[in-house]
């Protein structure tokens, strides 16, 4: 059976109260993402077929909320929270849909999860297990399932902490909760689980027993305990944050990018960085950002959905703000903001300067100061600079407003109207100097 054969159910319904959060817990995010994308995503890129992902009455009453994850996704509304296999059966009509499928069980608050791992779970059952498990050697197992094993390595049972023995305490090898069912297997198992139990919920980890007494073959699969982890607070998405900053640096530097102080670089999950890229200090991508071969970003840059061409040098201190395009070769320096406009190849924006809803075209040069006035309180309006334009310092153009190719303009001028190709424009009042004025202030105020 190939992985097309695969179904994930993905349960995102808890209320995540320790995040002290209106936000529902499986949409804060990590690198830029929802973690529940992030789980989507894994499914995805693992093979799945599709994903039913299983909501609270939070987010089903949010459908924007819901947009920013998979518009392709299923979800399935688990009305009270009663355990994690009441949630799946929350899911009911399309796991009888997908009967001829296998089904994998994830979880929107684990955003680390690899694809290759969701892989040795489905190879798993393609060996002959009827269910796989997915379980990491902790560190430190308080407070974890443990995943109790015969003699001959097969699954017998995940047992709580707080219902294990001595001996089953000293079990390192923890449960996830990630299971893979075969085909046809998941949805009569689940509903056969009861709520004998303290909090009188439905828990997905008694399938575990009930399959074993059916004479169902139960295997464990491994991973990095970090894989697996589940955030439920804002100190553990820090923590995911981290580690997964960590794996998007390595990956960056291992296809060809430098990083000076790579700690120090913040990255997208989407971020794409091209070859012979040099990334100095505390430079921030958010979401959206290609980066082409050879340039250079600088120190203390701030860089989201924005495209940077071959060659071009970044920083430091420079924003670019969504929309943002800059041509090979171009030039965008310290403390310069540009949003939604374009530098074409070979123009320069050095320093101090504020570049918006504009064209500013091939080998032109906009001198310190210089600031496009695109909002005049209502709307916005575009402004364009042809090949080759010279802007002088200390400059505000207008827009909407063309300068043509090869235009000057002069120092310190307000334009507010059109230029023409190789003209010069200059606009400030002329220069009045009076002889000795300076002295004679100072005297009068000396004598008060």
């Amino acid at each position: 059976m190939t992985l097309a054969n695969w179904y994930s159910v993905i349960l995102a319904a808890g209320l995540g109260t320790r995040m002290k959060s209106r936000i529902p817990k499986v949409l804060h995010p990590v690198a830029g993402r929802p973690m529940l994308a992030h789980a989507v995503s894994v499914a995805k890129r693992a093979g799945m077929s599709g994903s039913a992902i299983v909501v609270g009455p939070e987010m089903q009453a949010d459908p924007a909320s819901l947009q920013q994850i998979d518009t392709g996704a299923q979800f399935y509304l688990q009305e009270e929270r009663l355990g994690t296999a009441h949630a799946v059966v929350a899911a009911k009509s399309v796991l009888l849909d997908q009967a001829e499928r296998h089904i994998v069980v994830l979880y929107g608050d684990t955003p680390l999860l690899r694809p290759e791992t969701l892989k040795r779970l489905v190879a798993a059952l393609e060996n002959g297990a009827d269910i796989a498990v997915l379980g990491f050697e902790a560190e430190n197992p308080t407070g974890y399932g443990r995943i109790l094993r015969n003699d001959e390595g097969r699954v017998v049972a995940i047992r709580e902490e707080k219902d294990a023995n001595e001996a089953e305490r000293a079990v390192t090898l923890c449960n996830s909760g990630v299971m893979g069912f075969r085909a046809g297997l998941c949805l009569p198992l689940i509903e056969r689980i009861g709520n004998d139990n303290a909090k009188q919920e439905y828990y997905l980890t008694d399938a575990i027993e009930i399959a074993r007494a059916d004479g169902h073959n139960i295997v464990a699969v491994t991973c990095d305990e970090d894989e697996v982890m589940g955030v439920n607070d804002r100190v553990q998405l820090a923590a995911a944050e981290a580690i997964m900053q960590t794996r998007l640096r390595e990956a960056a530097m291992r296809a060809g990018v430098t990083m000076i102080a790579p700690e120090t670089v913040t990255m997208s999950w989407d971020t794409q960085i091209g070859q012979d890229v040099t990334i100095e200090p505390n430079v921030f991508f958010g979401p959206g950002v290609t980066v082409g071969d050879g340039v250079q970003i600088k120190a203390n840059s701030h860089i989201e959905r924005a495209a940077i061409r071959k060659g071009a040098v970044i920083g430091p201190f420079a924003r670019l703000r969504p929309g943002a395009d800059i041509g090979e070769g171009a030039k965008v320096g310290n403390y310069v903001e540009v949003k939604n406009a374009t530098v074409e190849a070979g123009a320069k924006v050095n320093h101090l300067a504020y570049v918006g809803d504009a064209r500013i075209g091939a080998r032109a040069n906009l001198g310190a100061g210089t600031i496009i006035c695109n909002y005049d309180g209502f709307s916005k309006s575009f402004t364009e600079i042809e090949e080759e334009a010279f802007i002088g310092s200390n400059s505000a153009l207008v827009a909407p407003v063309k300068i043509g190719r090869g235009a000057y303009i002069g120092t310190g001028s307000v334009i507010v109207r059109d230029v023409e190709p190789d003209a010069l424009a200059v606009e400030r009042s002329h220069q009045r100097q009076i002889p000795g004025w300076a002295e004679r202030n100072r005297q009068k105020k000396q004598k008060r």
